[in-house]
């Protein structure tokens, strides 16, 4: 999963091996004010989580790998 916009990871909904369906929010990022749901791409297990909550991410950055 890929990071739309710079900003600041808010809140990890999801952990390492959990498994998402598509559409399921892993994580939400906080930018320009506003909070952005970070949704799964695909069903899949959450293979690992690049960044913690409070940290800053650039734009088109991988945020989380995705075992699908």
């Amino acid at each position: 999963l890929i990071s739309p916009m710079p900003g600041k990871i808010f809140k990890v909904l999801k952990s390492a091996g959990e498994e998402v369906i598509k559409g399921e929010t892993v994580l939400i990022l906080e930018a320009m004010k506003m909070e952005h749901p970070i949704k799964a791409t695909n069903d899949g297990v959450i293979k690992k989580i690049l960044f913690n909550e409070g940290e800053l991410v650039s734009g088109g950055v991988q945020l989380v790998e995705l075992d699908v």
